[in-house]
């Protein structure tokens, strides 16, 4: 099964080996047909803890690392 790429933008990079990045899609509302932007936020691991705050990123779904942290930081998306 192949894994699940998002890119996104990092909102947090204070836990060590860990970047919070947040992911936005859109989607049209069912009655209304208005796009509205829904946003989520993922804990990926960062090895290197290379990624600041601002800094467009790819994450790659892998294996839980933690309670919250499921996805890896692979690459920047810029």
């Amino acid at each position: 099964m192949p894994k699940r790429i998002l890119n996104g933008q990092v909102v947090s990079d204070k836990g060590d080996k860990t970047v919070v990045v947040l992911v936005e899609r859109r989607v049209t509302h069912p009655v209304l047909k208005k796009t509205m932007r829904r946003t989520k936020k993922y804990h990926a691991h960062d090895e290197s803890n290379a990624a600041k705050v601002g800094d467009k990123v790819r994450i790659r779904e892998c294996r839980p690392m933690s309670k919250t942290k499921s996805w890896e930081l692979i690459s920047d998306a810029s």
